[in-house]
């Protein structure tokens, strides 16, 4: 069995959103860690999509379900931009 060609297809896509989205936030855009756990936050606010190829999640998916994809995407790493700034405000207040 093949299962190391197993993977999320969220995955990618988070990770390229939260690069994309960190040049918003440059007191962020340096820390790796902060990075690593905002791409956390906004993973497990989606549904995982396991694939074996990039294509065949384009191939089963409608453009509807593209775009909503698209989407969810863009609104988790929005939230878990803002959830991790308020988790460190928090801190730095302590």
């Amino acid at each position: 069995m093949d299962i190391d060609s197993i993977h999320n297809w969220f995955e990618k896509a988070v990770f390229n959103a939260v690069s994309d989205h960190a040049k918003h936030f440059p007191h962020l855009s340096s820390d790796a860690n902060a990075l690593a756990d905002i791409a956390c936050v906004a993973l497990n606010r989606l549904p995982p999509r396991y694939i074996r190829h990039e294509v065949d999640l384009a191939f089963y998916q409608t453009e509807h379900e593209r775009t909503e994809s698209e989407r969810s995407v863009l609104e988790a790493v929005e939230f878990a931009f803002g959830f991790v700034q308020a988790r460190n405000a928090m801190r730095a207040r302590t």
